[in-house]
C-alpha cells in the first residue's frame, strides 16, 4: 500500500463508524475488499435508508392523499414529511416549491417542456460546454420544437467556465440560463451565484443542475436566488427514481403543467380542467412514495453527520487522491479547476479507459469509464472517454491507496 493519508483527513469524521452503516461496503469483489469510487454515478445507501423503505412497504404502503383509511394517512404523512425535510435541507421558502420527480433528468425536462410552450423563433437558451446530456438534450429538443436557438458558453483547458464570455452572451432574447453547479465529468464547481446575479439583472430566469453539488455541500436556494434547482436522491444516499425540482413559487405558478392525469387536478369535465395547487400541479399520477420516504431518511442521515463536516472531509480526501494520481507517470488529469467536488477524471497513456476499469474491478476498485454522459466535454479535451474516480464521505485513504496500487498493476500489464 501507499503511504497513509495525512492525519487531518481522519480527524474530521469517524469514517470507520460511518462505513459500518453501509452494508454494501462490507463485501469483497474478486476476493478483494471493495473500494467503491463510483459515487458520481450513484452513491450507496446506509442501513437507515434501506430500513425506512422496507418499513414503509411492510407497514404503511397505500396510495397517498385522498384516502380516508389509516394506512393512507400514514403513507401521506410520511410522504409529505419527506417533502418538508427536502425543503429544510435546501432552505426553500415553502414546501409548495418542492416538486418530487424521477430525478434531475425529469426535473430539467419538466422545466424545458413547460417553459418552452411560450418560446419561439428568436428566443435563446444559454447553457455551458460542460453540461451533462440531461442539461443539453431537453433544450435541444425544445429548440427543435419551438425554433428557439441554443447558445453554449465556452470552457478553458482547465475545465473551468469562461465566465466573462458566458455573461457577454446574455441578452434580451435569452429566455433561460441552465447551468450545472458542479460538473459530473470534471468535478468543476461553477460560479453559479455570479451567473444568477447577472441573469437577474436582465430578468432572465436560471435553472441550476445540482445533481453533483447537493451530495457534497450545503445548498441554500434562497441565498442563491435561482428560479429552479434540480437534483437526484440516488446521488445523496437516497433511492433511485426519486428527485427534486425546486421551483420558486411565483415561477411554478406561472408554468403550465407538464403531464396530465390524477393528482394534478382539482376537477375534470369534458369541458374544463381545473389544476391542483402547488406542488401537486406537477405531480401527475401515483408518486414514488417509497422513494420520497427513503430520500427523507437519507437527508436525516446526512444531517446527522453534518454537511459542513462532509464537505471538509471530502475536500481533504480528494486532495490526497489528486496528489497520488498526479504522481503516476503517463497519467493526465482531465479537469484541473481550482474549485472542484471530489471527482477525478483521468487518462493513462496506452491504456483504454474501459480496459483500465476492467483491471481495477478485478482488484476490487469500482470506478466509472466512458464519456460520463458529457460527450461535448470529451470532444473538447480530445479524448473518447476517461476513467473517473469519485469519492463520498464514506470513502477512506485505504480506498485511494487501493486505487493507486491497482493502477500500478494496470500500467504493468499494458507496458
Amino acid at each position: 500500500m501507499n503511504s497513509s493519508a495525512p492525519d487531518n483527513i481522519t480527524n474530521i469524521l469517524d469514517v470507520e463508524s460511518i462505513r459500518a452503516d453501509f452494508p454494501i461496503l462490507q463485501q469483497e469483489v474478486h476476493g478483494c475488499r471493495l473500494a467503491f469510487l463510483d459515487n458520481a454515478a450513484s452513491s450507496q445507501r446506509p442501513r437507515a435508508v434501506i430500513d425506512a423503505v422496507s418499513h414503509y412497504y411492510e407497514h404503511d404502503h397505500a396510495n397517498v392523499h385522498r384516502g380516508v383509511h389509516s394506512l393512507s394517512h400514514r403513507a401521506t404523512d410520511a410522504y409529505e414529511g419527506a417533502r418538508e425535510k427536502v425543503r429544510t435541507f435546501i432552505n426553500a421558502k415553502s414546501a409548495s416549491e418542492i416538486v418530487f420527480t424521477g430525478g434531475t433528468t425529469e426535473s430539467i425536462n419538466l422545466v424545458a417542456a413547460s417553459l418552452g410552450l411560450n418560446m419561439g423563433p428568436g428566443d435563446e437558451i444559454l447553457i455551458s460546454h460542460m453540461e451533462h446530456h440531461s442539461n443539453i438534450v431537453p433544450w435541444k429538443l425544445l429548440c427543435e420544437r419551438s425554433g428557439a436557438t441554443l447558445h453554449v458558453a465556452p470552457i478553458n483547458h482547465r475545465g473551468e467556465l469562461i465566465l466573462d464570455e458566458m455573461l457577454a452572451m446574455l441578452g434580451p432574447s435569452t429566455k433561460i440560463v441552465a447551468l450545472t453547479h458542479a460538473s459530473n465529468a470534471l468535478g468543476t464547481v461553477n460560479p453559479v451565484s455570479e451567473v444568477i446575479e447577472a441573469a437577474h439583472a436582465l430578468d432572465i430566469p436560471v435553472l441550476i443542475d445540482g445533481a453533483q453539488a447537493v451530495p457534497h455541500s450545503t445548498i441554500d436556494v434562497q441565498k442563491l436566488g435561482c428560479e429552479f434547482y434540480a437534483f437526484s436522491g440516488h446521488k445523496m444516499c437516497g433511492p433511485t427514481g426519486i428527485g427534486v425540482l425546486y421551483g420558486r413559487e411565483d415561477m411554478l405558478e406561472r408554468l403550465p403543467p407538464w403531464q396530465g392525469g390524477g393528482e394534478m387536478i382539482l376537477s375534470v369535465s369534458f369541458e374544463e380542467t381545473v389544476y391542483n395547487k402547488l406542488p401537486y400541479k406537477f405531480e401527475a399520477g401515483t408518486p414514488h412514495i417509497a422513494g420520497a420516504i427513503g430520500l427523507g431518511a437519507a437527508i436525516d442521515y446526512l444531517n446527522g453527520i453534518g454537511m459542513e463536516s462532509i464537505a471538509a472531509y471530502e475536500s481533504h480526501l480528494s486532495a490526497y487522491a489528486g496528489q497520488q494520481l498526479a504522481a503516476i507517470d503517463g497519467l493526465r488529469i482531465i479537469g484541473e479547476a481550482d474549485n472542484k467536488v471530489s471527482v477525478h477524471s483521468f487518462v493513462i497513456d496506452g491504456i483504454h479507459p474501459h480496459d483500465l476499469g476492467t483491471v481495477l474491478d478485478h482488484k476490487g476498485v469500482a470506478i466509472r469509464t466512458g464519456h460520463h454522459c458529457a460527450m461535448p466535454v470529451m470532444d473538447f479535451f480530445g479524448v473518447a472517454g476517461t476513467a473517473r474516480a469519485s469519492m463520498a464521505f464514506y470513502n477512506n485513504a485505504e480506498d485511494i491507496d487501493q486505487l493507486i496500487d491497482a493502477l500500478a498493476v494496470a500500467k504493468e500489464m499494458f507496458a
